[in-house]
């Protein structure tokens, strides 16, 4: 890791679920092997399971206690069995929603830290999610700890079974990476952007810190070339997209210092970005991209690149700004 990473915090949500344990555990084995400070963060809001609203000052040093205690026992529920120096942790609750709550603290830090909601595909879809929203606001890396969900497997072997001839009972089944998770690479996706250039960097430090191989992926469209020569006044083939988009890639690796003992490979693929880096997060272990995206009402119906593999990469994924 870089000295600039190692000395801001890791600030991380927490709210009971297993989505913020999940993040919580991941930040503290991170913090563990880069000695950074984890504030863990607990953005709270009046609400119905809380009980009457508080009517004096008493009353709510009360209801702050409770919360403090009770995001205390989060944290040492999340931080067993984990080689973590408790001297490094801080506990923030705050009375804000989470968003807020992540944004303010957070703004300085050298990433936040979330776990992705259990929302159903659709729902991810139309009303995104915390780790979404988060990803594009923020104006630090991201990151989204991906948590496992039965509730897609529930509804895959439901189609499954609908489509499925005569009475037989079946399974959807992917097929499982031949690579376990410790041994795959980091995967980060670029496009020559400035964000993606700083993607780059975090997911270099990534590498270091976990001695894992590190592949950058360029995954492009004939409109992200720009004018390929011999081809001004006309559509240019595939072929020769391939070799542009090779040779753009080549140029952005000249232009970077790999440190030593980095195992380093690069690939382009003829591929939406979104779509390739998705299909690429079932064999990576951390995926890394630029927050480089559609922004405003597009933004909003069609989703950007950041925001569809948040929701929909199947690894843990940094969004850098």
């Amino acid at each position: 890791m870089s000295e600039t990473t190692t000395k801001a915090d890791i600030v991380v949500g927490v709210d009971g679920s297993d989505e913020s344990f999940a993040a919580l555990k991941w930040a503290l084995k991170e913090a563990s092997l880069t000695g950074q400070h984890v504030n863990a963060v607990f953005g709270w809001t009046h609400s119905w399971d809380m009980g009457s609203e508080p009517d004096s000052d008493e009353a709510w040093a009360k209801v702050r206690h409770d919360i403090a205690n009770e995001l205390k026992s989060w944290v040492e529920k999340a931080a067993a069995g984990i080689d973590f120096d408790p001297a490094n942790l801080k506990l923030t609750s705050v009375k804000a929603t989470g968003t807020t709550a992540l944004l303010q603290i957070g703004k300085d830090s050298q990433q936040i830290v979330v776990g992705r909601r259990s929302l159903g595909r659709v729902a991810r879809w139309f009303m995104g999610s915390l780790s979404a929203s988060l990803a594009e606001t923020a104006e630090v890396p991201v990151t989204v700890v991906r948590v496992s969900d039965s509730e897609d497997e529930t509804v895959t072997d439901a189609i499954a079974n609908a489509l499925t001839p005569d009475d037989q009972t079946v399974h959807f089944a992917q097929p499982k990476p031949a690579i376990e998770e410790h041994s795959r690479p980091v995967v980060v996706g670029v496009d020559g952007s400035q964000a993606s250039r700083r993607a780059f960097e975090f997911a270099l430090d990534d590498a270091q810190l976990h001695g894992a191989p590190l592949n950058v992926m360029f995954c492009w469209q004939l409109r992200d070339l720009g004018v390929i020569p011999g081809y001004e006044n006309a559509v240019a083939p595939v072929e020769a997209g391939q070799q542009r988009a090779e040779a753009i890639l080549a140029k952005m690796m000249s232009e970077v210092d790999i440190p030593e003992g980095i195992k380093v490979s690069t690939n382009a693929f003829h591929i939406p970005a979104s779509k390739g880096l998705i299909a690429a997060s079932r064999y990576a272990r951390h995926l890394v991209v630029g927050s480089r995206g559609l922004s405003g009402l597009d933004a909003h119906f069609l989703g950007s690149v950041s925001r569809q593999i948040v929701n929909f990469a199947e690894c843990n994924v940094t969004v850098v700004h």
